[in-house]
């Protein structure tokens, strides 16, 4: 006979936190948002991993490629590189980003000296970059011939077709360096000269890299950034249970800090045969997430199979259509409160924490410190990081307002079917995720910023200042449809409401 669970499975959107005691020393200045990314044994002084906010971007197409692994790096989060592409692509994605902070930066915008203006203004249209490197054969390892930067140009008063020639600064003017300078070396001279970017160059004159003044200044305006020991970004990446045995060395080999499995289904033999392999080859060297499960007997499978951390949820998320199309999920608070149970349950037997990550059914923000309370270590977000500049897809205006594209690995779009396939025909049968639009929402250092000044706020109500006394202190209440809609604006006229239906 089935197994019925008796209680219905919640969603986030069910709980409310009751406020604690706070003490005159709770204030969210000092609110730490420290949290463990991957497991280590009781005793040990530290995680080897620990992250400074609880949140990473979804190991998906339209979220997480290396522009946005950078940018929530400096927030102090991690980003997952999706891996439903090319091996040699997403290892070249890791390698960007663990090239990115250590200073020396292969330039992205280069241009040949018979280009134009308009080609100046279309390529910084593109990288969002105003420093041009101008080569022999347009690349950015060609031999360096000039710089052009925005002061060079004044767009009102020149043709877009004047060549670069005409207005580039030219070699002998430029300020540049040997390509075994230091970024030590580099940032002095680039200081000494008061210019704005140092060219590193070859015996040859070819270019080899630029060292920005703005990546020191942003060093120090990132109290948060999450970096490795050799002061570079640190950034995660996603494989399957298919061509692991390929791809994960190719990630390793670029640098990859972290790697996750990417799958709909973790509670399968597929992922303890990958988990094998990986310990059997690196030991305990490359850490590596599982996933995704909603129960006790899930996170103990993957837990002994040696994951390093553990994601819960399963049609949660805002473009999945798995509960939909097969029937198959659990409430994403339900899911989060059992795993978190299994994982204090299994410290204590073992000595081993293994963190858990709480992957969908995230909507306001403050479901975020909901899913903390309960006991999530940290949250995986796909909708919420897709709305941001740094996000891999375009922004488009309709009907007057401006949105960005998402689409889930499932839907035909992604067609990963290395995700949802169980061991069939190596291909995506039928949809699971959906293709939409959500709302623009500019830069993601202004987004993140609002979103943890919620969550920091939240906890001091609760009197926690660091995310496992929330979980200590936290205490959580079950709510009704009608005390939902209490929660919000109810029996009042909006301002903006009435404007539009004034006369």
């Amino acid at each position: 006979m089935a197994t019925y669970f008796t209680e219905p499975s919640r969603t986030f959107g069910e709980y409310l936190l009751v406020p604690g005691y706070s003490s005159s020393e709770c204030i969210p200045s000092a609110v730490s948002l420290k949290t463990p990314l991957v497991r280590y044994r009781k005793g040990e002084e530290e995680c080897p991993i620990t992250m400074n906010i609880p949140m990473v971007s979804a190991i998906m197409q339209s979220v997480s490629n290396d522009t946005m692994a950078i940018a929530l790096a400096k927030e102090g989060g991690l980003s997952f590189v999706y891996g439903s592409q090319s091996i040699e692509d997403e290892a070249a994605m890791v390698a960007r980003v663990k090239s990115y902070k250590k200073g020396f930066i292969v330039s992205d915008s280069n241009v040949r000296p018979d280009a134009t203006l308009g080609d100046i203004l279309e390529l910084k249209k593109k990288t969002g970059h105003s420093t041009v490197a101008v080569t022999d054969d347009g690349t950015a390892n060609g031999k360096l011939l000039g710089i052009v930067a925005s002061r060079d140009y004044r767009v009102s008063r020149m043709s877009t077709d004047v060549r670069v020639s005409e207005f580039m600064t030219p070699f002998e003017k430029l300020v540049v360096a040997d390509e075994e300078t230091t970024l030590k070396e580099a940032n002095d001279i680039i200081w000494d000269n008061k210019i704005n970017s140092l060219p590193l160059i070859d015996k040859n004159q070819h270019l080899k890299c630029m060292v920005f003044r703005k990546d020191y200044d942003s060093h120090k305006e990132n109290v948060n950034e999450l970096l490795d020991k050799n002061k570079s970004y640190m950034v995660g990446a996603g494989i399957n249970t298919r061509d692991y045995a390929e791809r994960v060395p190719a990630l390793v080999e670029a640098g990859a800090d972290v790697l996750c499995i990417d799958s709909s289904e973790g509670f399968s033999e597929w992922q303890s045969r990958t988990i094998s392999w990986i310990r059997a080859k690196y030991g305990d060297k490359v850490k590596v997430g599982a996933g995704n499960v909603v129960d006790r007997d899930g996170f103990r499978f993957l837990a002994e199979a040696g994951a390093d951390f553990i994601k819960i949820g399963i049609g949660g998320g805002s473009i999945c259509i798995t509960r939909e199309t097969k029937g198959i999920g659990r409430g994403q608070a339900t899911a989060v409160i059992e795993v978190a149970k299994a994982r204090d349950e299994y410290y204590k037997e073992t000595g081993i924490y293994v963190p858990i990550c709480s992957d969908g059914g995230i909507v306001h923000d403050y479901h975020i410190t909901l899913a903390l309370a309960m006991g999530a270590d940290f949250v995986m977000l796909g909708r919420y990081f897709s709305r941001f500049d740094e996000s891999p897809t375009h922004k488009l205006r309709i009907n007057g307002t401006y949105v960005k594209e998402y689409w889930g690995e499932g839907s035909n779009r992604a067609r990963n079917w290395q995700r949802y396939d169980m061991g069939g025909a190596k291909k995506l049968s039928f949809e699971e995720g959906v293709d939409s639009y959500v709302p623009y929402a500019g830069a993601l250092k202004d987004g993140v910023s609002v979103t943890l000044a919620k969550v920091r706020s939240t906890m001091c109500n609760c009197g926690a200042l660091t995310i496992p006394e929330l979980q200590e202190k936290a205490r959580l209440t079950v709510v009704s449809s009608t005390s939902i809609v209490e929660g919000g604006s109810h029996d009042v006229m909006l301002k903006n409401d009435v404007a539009t239906i004034a006369p």
